[in-house]
């Protein structure tokens, strides 16, 4: 492939191969890379929000999500199996066009590659970055020795970011110490267009639908699987994981000619679904400012920084006040969940703005 393309991506998960769909729909040459050999068949994010939908729309790939992906019609939440609230997400008025839709990011990233290859862009995999100097151009030292130069370098390459690293921006935040499960398993009972939330002693349970008899169960304290709703019974266990969480946004989201987006410039909790969301809003802006910025106009660039790191920085603050909410197990905490979401549950503009965070309609997506 051409050695000097118009912008350098590194990192092909859902927010680079977002980024390289933006600028090719805007005529920007854009190479793409990534150092994992072949595609994650593991899947972080399942949600895909309704702002997300919008952005993709005019590719083609959200008609294909929706094509393939659930959609969640109701929120249960209880309290030691007792139900606290229904909420019916299809009922709130929040001016969406499109739903939450429930697709896994493996299958998300497949449909956004097939987009890029049909318009004429492979992933080349197996390709690290190494090492780049910023000047007049970006010089980026990839892994199999070639030295590539572009006028722009994007960095989508997760939570450990090379290019981050390299840059020698801070990412300043914080990590929690209790470790949290992640179980994708096939499950008999619970129903399969609502999303489920258990507040118990010492811990929280969260199902959510993924695929046909699949779930997805997230909470920390006592094993998951031991302690399952009464009726629920557990099929294979499909994958598992155990992690810590971290809330954590980059020092800048542009620098010279480098930006950063998605897990490279901020992380957070998966309460609330926005991880992979919040990176293709990333790339949209991105590729707006890029476009922009190759045209002539050299101010877009820093443009991209001060148009998303406040709006990102303030939802990995919701995000965060949110998951200390559903932690918390003291027992002011668990008065306050019994005596207050039962009142909000008959408050819709309170559960709208609620909904509003998970849904990726808290705030507009600003190109200018």
């Amino acid at each position: 492939m051409d050695g000097s393309p118009q912008v350098l991506i590194v990192g092909a998960g859902p927010t680079g191969l977002a980024a390289a769909l933006f600028l090719s729909m805007r005529d920007v040459a854009a190479r793409i890379i990534d150092q994992a050999a072949t595609p994650t068949t593991t899947s972080k994010a399942l949600g895909v929000n309704p702002r997300t939908l919008d952005l993709l729309q005019a590719s083609g790939v959200t008609a294909r999500i929706l094509a393939e992906a659930q959609t969640v019609a109701r929120l249960h939440i209880h309290r030691h199996g007792r139900t606290l609230a229904q909420i019916h997400l299809d009922e709130l008025d929040l001016d969406a066009r499109f739903p939450l839709a429930i697709l896994p990011q493996a299958r998300t990233e497949a449909l956004l590659t097939e987009a890029l290859a049909a318009r004429g862009v492979a992933v080349e995999r197996d390709l690290a970055l190494i090492d780049l100097q910023d000047a007049e151009m970006v010089t980026a030292t990839l892994s199999s020795g070639e030295s590539v130069r572009a006028p722009l370098l994007f960095a989508a390459d997760g939570a450990h970011s090379a290019v981050r690293k390299a840059l020698s921006l801070d990412f300043p935040g914080d990590a929690w110490d209790e470790p949290w499960q992640l179980i994708d398993v096939d499950l008999d009972g619970p129903p399969g267009d609502e999303a489920w939330i258990d507040f118990r002693e010492d811990a929280l349970f969260v199902c959510l639908p993924y695929s046909g008899a699949r779930f997805r169960l997230i909470g920390f304290g006592p094993p998951l699987l031991d302690n399952l709703p009464e009726g629920w019974r557990a099929g294979a266990v499909r994958w598992r994981s155990d992690f810590h969480i971290s809330h954590r946004m980059a020092a800048a989201m542009s620098l010279g000619h480098v930006a950063l987006g998605g897990d490279a410039a901020h992380i957070h909790s998966p309460i609330g679904a926005r991880g992979m969301n919040l990176g293709i809003e990333d790339a949209f802006v991105f590729a707006d400012c890029a476009a922009d910025f190759l045209s002539g106009q050299k101010e877009r660039i820093r443009d991209y920084d001060r148009l998303r790191r406040p709006t990102d920085m303030a939802v990995v603050r919701r995000v965060r006040a949110l998951t200390a909410f559903v932690r918390n197990t003291g027992a002011g905490a668990d008065l306050a969940r019994r005596a207050a979401i039962p009142v909000a549950a008959r408050l819709p503009f309170l559960i709208e703005r609620v909904a509003r965070i998970g849904l990726g309609l808290d705030h507009p997506v600003r190109l200018r």
